[in-house]
């Protein structure tokens, strides 16, 4: 009878964190399960162990030739990040063409460094010697003392043991030493004990010393002995001479300050020690404390390492039975009112879920944002009887790995957070809620370049969870979908419109009626002149949105127009006016201002497109002895006066919307709101409302009056403020747009940037792409561009742009894989669902 064939062997698909894609590698010798999804595995990687995560399996082919994993980390019972999840990124990467190592680079912000203790021997019989003079023996050693490189190829031979034993945290702490291992000669002490029967031939007063040492004895010093006796030391010392006394050994008692050591330690330091024994009565000093430790009453010791402190939830109110409105759908939203009326509308649907034992994520685009939501949901979590965990980049390495520990032990199934907490292995994931949906800041600008709520929609469906779209304004995208609007916050909007100068003196209820015809002032129009005098009048707040850091957009000569351009892109110099140089926000490169226009030789400059600098000083001139602030990427002033509710004018960017408003605000101008439409990206429009809409509820209670400087003051992004609609008035008719114009959500777009140094290269790997895809079937509505970027040369290379729009993501995919059927003469980049300017 023939034997069954054995089954075919099995191999895993491993992502490292490198920008690679899976690689095959065959099972641990013995492994007898299936691929241990979502757990980490030590792999043999360019002659060192890497740490990787199996992400599925492969299809077997081959798997005779490919290198054993050397170790898995995680109890398959307990993944590092689960199984549903692993297959949501894995598919989403193999769709978006992005190499899969990078996404889990970006995304796992825990676990790439494996904390174990590296034990080898050789292979019992085994002669080693060819391979090193030292080499491993057959006893354990550490792995440490062999180079990575000889273990590997020994390794590779099959000629290795090796032991991995999880290692705890460590720290270096002050312990209390056992009392039977402090050195004997220091538990013992010198004293002075009385002779039984006293000698002969004592004087009186001597004997009247022996008789006290006798009955109160034995006594430290020979002028206690004095003392307690009531002679003359001379007394007690010639009574000890006369044999009616004598030194002998004893126990002593241990000292006070290790009786606290031992009760209470172990301790940081010796400092540590002395100040808190001192603060519970028990005096010591650190050099006291020092000498005790050599004396041998304590030890530096290394102790496991405390769970570090983590951000403690906000106490919520018990919602009990609370009605829930929101839909039941695969996906919804939720969007208008302030965060807070949102957050008190999801919390009756996060407890419900939370009290089932089911599991909910929430995932926040900023830290303003990730701050709202923790102290609007995070106490939900004690209600339902489990714990909320805050998982963002802001924690420290110590904090994350303790915050993973809890998710992973079920410890916390309520986790609030950034793109980090997409990965967090919860189990059975009910609800996945994603915080202001259309915000640019969910993309990551380098590495993966993933669009985070694609990447999350994909993880949802994995996990079979509801996905909730939430925040203070829907995407176009989100429009589709079911849901609720809450009413919008109350505004008071008023639009200084420069392209229309006003016909009469007077500009409005808010103007002077001594104003010439059509003169509106600029940077700051004469109605924001106006209102800030108000503001320093009744000793109020502002703050002022201005659409750049520095001092303005560029310099230029009125003689000859010239602009100093930056010698690595094509853009113009931004003039700092505090460090007086030009400086390039692209690649940094910056330069003293020049006395001359290169030119013409004209020497003067006239500056164009006010930043905050530029803001500040006209705010200063205006206001005299007021306190203006700036707040942007190069100066961040502290604006503890101005949240202690003194008056004050901040100046800033868009930075300001992650800080917490001033509590008695009153203004908030929009300077040159223009600068938000001026951008070459089909979102430019909504990406305006949506910051519009940002400023109307920043502050959680009061509304200050919006006062909104531009050249457009009839776009519809704007009007709808004024005229006081609904938050889903703008992005329903930008949906109803873009489905005449065949754009999101109405298609899937990809960016590729073709780039080289040389721009008829690039221009030619460009054309031969977008030939190949024309090439494979691609259709013209499919393929647009080439174009060359809208900044032609960025950091000394030549960007050309190709845009893919495609009607799902399947498809989209097909398109992107035409990329792997050949090798381009130039760097090709691709950015599934890009964000800003095209």
């Amino acid at each position: 009878m023939t034997p069954p064939a054995p089954p075919p062997l099995d191999s895993w698909l491993v992502v490292v964190n490198l920008p690679i894609g899976p690689c095959g590698f065959a099972p641990p010798h013995g492994w007898a399960g299936a691929a241990p999804l979502g757990c980490r595995v030590l792999v043999p990687w360019r002659g060192a162990l890497e740490v990787g995560l199996v992400v599925g399996n492969g299809d077997g082919r081959g798997v005779h030739r490919l290198r054993e994993a050397v170790h898995v980390l995680d109890d398959p019972a307990s993944p590092w990040v689960t199984p549903a999840t692993a297959s949501g990124v894995q598919g989403w990467a193999a769709d978006a063409r992005i190499p899969a190592g990078l996404i889990w680079g970006d995304l796992l912000g825990v676990g790439w460094q494996a904390e174990v203790t590296h034990m080898v021997r050789a292979v019992e019989g085994a002669d080693l010697s060819m391979f090193a003079r030292r080499p491993p023996t057959e006893r354990w050693t550490d792995a440490g003392a062999f180079p990575d490189a000889l273990l590997d190829a020994i390794r590779e031979q099959g000629l290795l043991e090796e032991r991995f034993t999880p290692r705890p945290r460590m720290r270096g702490a002050v312990a209390a030493r056992p009392l039977d291992e402090v050195p004997a000669g220091n538990r013992t002490g010198t004293v002075l004990s009385a002779v039984t029967p006293a000698p002969t031939g004592l004087t009186a007063k001597q004997a009247q010393a022996a008789a006290w040492l006798q009955a109160h004895g034995p006594c430290d010093t020979l002028s206690a002995w004095a003392k307690g006796a009531g002679v003359s030391s001379g007394v007690v010392t010639a009574a000890l001479n006369a044999g009616g006394a004598e030194y002998t050994r004893v126990h002593t008692p241990p000292p006070p300050a290790w009786t606290w050591l031992h009760e209470h330690g172990p301790v940081d330091s010796y400092a540590a020690w002395a100040n808190a024994a001192s603060a519970d009565g028990v005096p010591l000093t650190p050099t006291q404390a020092g000498t005790l430790a050599l004396r041998g009453w304590a030890d530096t010791t290394l102790v496991p390492q405390p769970p570090p402190p983590l951000p403690e939830p906000y106490p919520q109110p018990d919602l009990g039975g609370a009605p829930d409105p929101l839909p039941e759908a695969p996906v919804w939203r939720l969007h208008g009112g302030r965060a807070r009326a949102r957050f008190a509308l999801l919390a009756p649907r996060v407890t419900r879920l939370l009290t089932q034992g089911r599991s909910v994520l929430v995932l926040a685009p900023d830290h303003a944002t990730l701050r709202r939501a923790w102290e609007g949901l995070s106490g939900l979590a004690a209600h339902a009887g489990t714990g909320a965990a805050q998982l963002s980049g802001t924690l420290s390495e110590p904090q994350r790995a303790h915050t993973w520990h809890l998710i992973r032990t079920g410890e916390a199934r309520l986790v609030i957070g950034s793109g980090h907490a997409l990965a967090a292995p919860l189990d059975d994931l009910a609800l996945l809620i994603v915080l202001e949906e259309a915000s640019d800041a969910h993309k990551l600008l380098s590495g993966s370049r993933v669009f985070l709520p694609d990447l999350a929609t994909r993880i949802a469906a994995a996990h079979d969870a509801a996905l909730a779209l939430v925040g203070t304004t829907p995407a176009a995208e989100s429009v589709p979908h079911p849901g609720a609007v809450l009413p919008p916050p109350r505004a008071r909007v008023h639009v200084v419109d420069y392209a229309n100068p006003p016909e009469q003196p007077e500009l409005g209820p808010l103007s002077s009626v001594h104003l010439r015809l059509g003169d509106q002032g600029y940077p700051l129009s004469h109605d924001l002149a106006r209102v800030l005098r108000q503001v320093q009048e009744r000793g109020r707040q502002a703050a002022l949105l201005a659409p750049r850091r520095g001092y303005s957009a560029l310099l230029r000569c009125p003689g000859c127009d010239h602009t100093p351009q930056c010698r690595n892109c094509d853009v113009p110099l931004r003039f700092h006016r505090e460090g007086r140089q030009l400086t390039c926000h692209q690649c940094g490169y910056h330069q003293p201002i020049p006395e001359r226009c290169d030119q013409c030789g004209d020497p003067m400059w006239q500056a164009r497109g006010p930043g905050t600098e530029w803001i500040a000083q006209e705010v200063q001139k205006l206001l005299p002895g007021f306190p203006v602030y700036r707040l942007d990427r190069d100066r961040q002033d502290d604006l503890t006066p101005l949240m202690r509710g003194e008056s004050g004018v901040v100046i800033g960017t868009q930075l300001l919307l992650s800080h917490e408003p001033p509590p008695d605000l009153a203004l908030i101008g929009v300077t040159l709101a223009d600068t938000w439409l001026n951008v070459s990206d089909f979102r430019a429009s909504e990406r305006y409302h949506r910051l519009l809409r940002q400023l109307a509820e920043w502050h959680p209670t009061r509304a200050p009056m919006i006062l909104v400087q531009t050249f457009q003051a009839d776009h519809p992004a704007l009007k709808v403020m004024v005229d006081g609609r609904d938050t889903l008035a703008y992005p329903a008719a930008e949906e109803r747009a873009r489905a005449a114009l065949n754009y999101p959500p109405h298609a899937r777009l990809a960016q590729i940037e073709i780039s080289a140094r040389d721009q008829h290269k690039a221009q030619a790997a460009a054309q031969d792409l977008a030939d190949a895809l024309h090439g494979a079937g691609a259709t013209a509505h499919e393929v647009l561009g080439p174009a060359p970027s809208p900044v032609a040369r960025v950091r000394g290379v030549y960007p050309y742009h190709l845009f893919l729009r495609a009607r799902n993501d399947t498809r989209l995919g097909e398109l992107l894989r035409i990329l792997d059927t050949r090798t381009w003469k130039a760097k090709i980049r691709v950015d599934v669902n890009p964000r800003g300017g095209l």
